[in-house]
């Protein structure tokens, strides 16, 4: 989701006159203080990003550059985000299913060594489609494809391949099954046990769940029997990632993934209303920092892969977020919180 551009005595993103530069304005700004740590954190393994990037609301954080229009800055500003980052959630794989053209050009605007983690497509995740006007005819109707693995294998999957060594984390994210869909905890487990056995290796596939009662131990084995990562998620109606982490055998595979989306008890839409633009921290979650660091802290003992991902409605300003993860890993760099 885009940031809404300030009026006013506030700076605008994108000036009138055309840059006469690529480069970015000398500042010792928030790239100078984050660039080197987060270098140093991917170097252990551990992989700091954002949910999404395409935000005015970072201007003068993560993009410095001076972008001509809108349109500009949506089509460039990845390949300014990839110099300080090692890696992006694309959310909007959610909506749709991957282009392989658009993970092409994801590719040329990218470095080497950063990777692009995305969320399947909810035609694949979602058991009973929702009575939203975005699914039109098919609200409230079942899902054929649910759990389809070769549509999956043929529509999302096959388009990655122009991602080629940038393809990071695939992640399932099942919406909370409510009673009307006849998924209880027994039957979603059987029924993914038996997706996730069909599908292509070696992938690095991660299942985040909204059903807090789902989050039992034979779930969790099953993960592991498939090398499959349970998402740690900071969500409405799951317990926070602190709380995640104290459930034995909670980290399923040699990489773990999390998404600090909102504060339990929040919703979406409230979250949006508090703080966008999001061109600042509007309210510090110190859970939710906590469960982060002591995350990366156990993924480095263990010698496990971390891929981190922070939305904007976690506190207001994802980057910002990770800049205070940072500051609390170098204060406390051994000290269990």
């Amino acid at each position: 989701m885009r940031g809404k551009k300030r009026t006013g005595d506030t700076l605008p993103l994108f000036p009138e006159e055309p840059a006469t530069s690529g480069a970015a304005s000398p500042t010792g700004g928030y790239a100078d203080r984050n660039a080197a740590r987060l270098r140093r954190w991917a170097e252990q393994g551990i992989f700091f990003g954002t949910s999404s990037w395409k935000y005015p609301g970072w201007k003068g954080q993560v993009y410095t550059r001076r972008y001509p229009s809108q349109k500009a800055f949506q089509r460039d500003c990845l390949a300014e985000y990839a110099q300080l980052f090692p890696t992006v959630c694309a959310d909007f794989a959610l909506y749709d299913f991957p282009d392989p053209g658009q993970m092409a050009w994801i590719n040329d605007q990218t470095p080497e060594g950063f990777s692009v983690s995305l969320k399947v497509t909810d035609r694949i995740t979602i058991k009973r489609y929702p009575s939203l006007p975005r699914y039109g005819k098919l609200a409230g109707e079942e899902n054929p494809d649910f759990l389809n693995s070769d549509l999956f294998a043929e529509a999302f999957l096959r388009p990655l391949e122009k991602l080629g060594r940038k393809r990071g984390v695939i992640i399932f994210e099942f919406s909370a099954f409510a009673p009307n869909t006849g998924v209880d905890r027994e039957r979603f487990i059987t029924m993914l046990d038996g997706f996730l056995s069909s599908l292509p290796r070696p992938y690095a596939y991660a299942v985040e769940i909204r059903n807090k009662e789902f989050l039992t131990a034979d779930y969790l084995e099953m993960l592991r029997r498939h090398g499959v990562a349970h998402v740690l998620n900071n969500w409405t109606r799951m317990p926070p990632v602190i709380e995640q982490l104290t459930v034995g055998g909670v980290l399923t595979a040699q990489f773990t993934t999390v998404r600090a989306l909102l504060k339990p008890g929040r919703t979406y839409q409230q979250a949006v209303e508090m703080f966008q633009p999001y061109e600042e921290i509007k309210e510090e979650n110190p859970e939710l920092r906590a469960g982060l660091v002591e995350t990366a802290r156990r993924c480095v003992a263990e010698g496990k892969q971390l891929y981190a991902y922070i939305n904007n409605r976690a506190e207001g300003n994802s980057p910002k977020t990770i800049e205070g993860i940072l500051d609390t890993l170098d204060r406390y760099p051994e000290e269990k919180l």
